[in-house]
């Protein structure tokens, strides 16, 4: 892939997370339960203080801006949320830029003004400091850079929850990870949502990794039968920070919130849920018994027999009331389940790419020809991690068809491993042991019988090849005694 290639996905993909950014800042202005004033005054909060840009960096929002994006939204979703690239004429020719960005490139310490200072010295003109940064910006070349050429970044604490229970069902589910025993020779982790107001379970599932994809294989039946829920929160794991979760979440219209790293006080009733499961369902999963258990078909139905006949029956000792009792208690009706479409939406993932001179894209060692109007763009690939023999090709919003596969070296995408690791390996056919056994025996064949030689010198007579060899020494003091 060219530089320039590079450098198109380099964008696409800051665009996608200033877009996730802007969704994460009005996520709970869109709430229609608010009334105007709410509104408002939520607006007017969010423009007085900082917040963790998508970069890391603290940014700032005027209520303007905020109603701007709000509005955006309600007219054309998440995708209206992408900022569009600016369509001016540049001013500095495109190989002056180039220039620049390599010398940045070559050596990342160096800052526009040095940068400006090196163009004025070779060509006697350089463009303005502040359009180099702009550029560098644009191609992330602008980050802080330490005293070894390491790139660093400013760290920002995520907003939390603070210490409360949820007024209604699915207003708030709770989510996290366990770390299992070992089923069939491997380690699993349980993957749970509680509903915060009644503490019933609404997703749970076993699986070998602790990964995005066994966190969807727990998350999406459960959206599919207990509905969807107003907002998720969850803690700072690999598994809830991957973009995909995200974009599953806006796409649909959950809060993702994420708690304060070193503070675990808000997930205090899913850890309590944990504690349960181990004392009362893990305790009997011992090293026995669990060599018993096939596999993780198993586990997971005898885990489920375990919370709907233990754990969602049985009263609470915080609330009062049976977790499954409180959840069916005020619920909505109609239960806001997705429809199979707007599931299946929010399960599949999404990468940017340019498409090529060829009208091709690559993605992941895979090349597919698309529409020939494309050519030049930026477009996103939707796809089933688990089948890239299949994408589907939008740009601004608009689907422009499946994509042909034209060459295909991978048919899952890296991250959606399969639920076992293969660990058979294939024989060699190679027996170390046999091989050194019969390199001895053919050496011990080869050797000199000094025996038989001796024998033979004194009395020259026939001497059988059966005849027992001698060591050195054994042989020094027969010649002895032979004198």
């Amino acid at each position: 892939m060219s530089q320039t290639d590079n450098d198109a996905r380099r964008r696409a993909e800051r665009a996608r997370r200033v877009a996730l950014f802007r969704y994460e800042l009005i996520q709970e202005v869109i709430d229609p339960t608010l009334t105007a004033r709410q509104r408002g005054k939520l607006v007017r909060e969010l423009a007085e203080r900082a917040h963790p840009g998508p970069f890391a960096e603290p940014v700032q929002v005027t209520r303007h801006t905020i109603d701007r994006w709000v509005r955006a939204w309600r007219v054309g979703g998440f995708e209206a949320l992408v900022p569009q690239p600016a369509k001016v004429t540049a001013r500095t020719p495109p190989e002056v830029l180039a220039t620049a960005a390599a010398l940045k490139r070559e050596n990342p310490g160096r800052t526009a003004a040095q940068i400006t200072r090196i163009l004025r010295a070779q060509s006697g003109w350089a463009p303005n400091e502040r359009t180099l940064q702009r550029h560098f910006e644009r191609l992330e070349l602008g980050l802080i850079v330490d005293e070894a050429g390491h790139e660093q970044r400013l760290t920002a604490a995520p907003a939390a929850f603070g210490r409360f229970e949820a007024d209604r069902p699915d207003e708030l589910w709770v989510g996290d990870a366990l770390h299992g025993p070992q089923i069939a020779g491997h380690k699993v982790y349980l993957f749970a949502f509680l509903d915060d107001r009644s503490r019933a379970v609404m997703a749970a599932r076993f699986g070998f990794s602790e990964d995005t994809v066994r966190l969807a294989a727990a998350l999406r039946p459960a959206l599919a039968s207990r509905g969807v829920p107003e907002s998720i929160y969850v803690d700072n794991g690999s598994a809830f920070v991957d973009s995909w979760l995200l974009r599953g979440c806006a796409s649909l219209g959950i809060k993702l919130v994420h708690s304060t790293p070193g503070r675990p006080q808000g997930r205090g009733k899913i850890e309590r849920f944990f504690r349960t499961v181990r004392e009362q369902f893990l305790v009997e999963i011992t090293p026995d018994r669990a060599a018993e258990i096939a596999d993780l078909a198993e586990l997971n139905r005898l885990f489920t027999a375990w919370v709907e006949t233990e754990y969602h029956p049985r009263t609470h000792s915080e609330t009062g009331v049976a977790p499954m009792a409180r959840w069916l208690d005020g619920l909505a009706s109609p239960l806001p389940r997705p429809t199979p479409a707007q599931l299946r939406e929010a399960f599949l993932w999404s990468e940017h790419r340019t498409v090529a001179k060829t009208a091709t894209v690559s993605l992941h060692g895979n090349t597919y020809q698309v529409d020939e109007l494309l050519v030049g763009r930026k477009v996103e690939l939707v796809f089933d991690p688990f089948d890239l023999t299949e994408l589907v090709v939008r740009y601004s919003g608009r689907e422009f068809g499946t994509a042909v596969a034209h060459h295909i070296g991978r048919h899952a995408h890296p991250k959606a491993r399969p639920e076992i690791p293969d660990t058979t390996l294939e024989p060699t056919g190679i027996d170390y042991l046999r091989l050194i056994d019969t390199t001895h025996t053919e050496r011990l064949e080869g050797r000199i019988n000094y025996s038989a030689l001796l024998e033979r010198h004194h009395s020259n007579t026939p001497v059988e090849p059966e005849s027992v060899e001698l060591t050195i020494p054994e042989l020094q003091a027969q010649e002895t005694q032979d004198d």
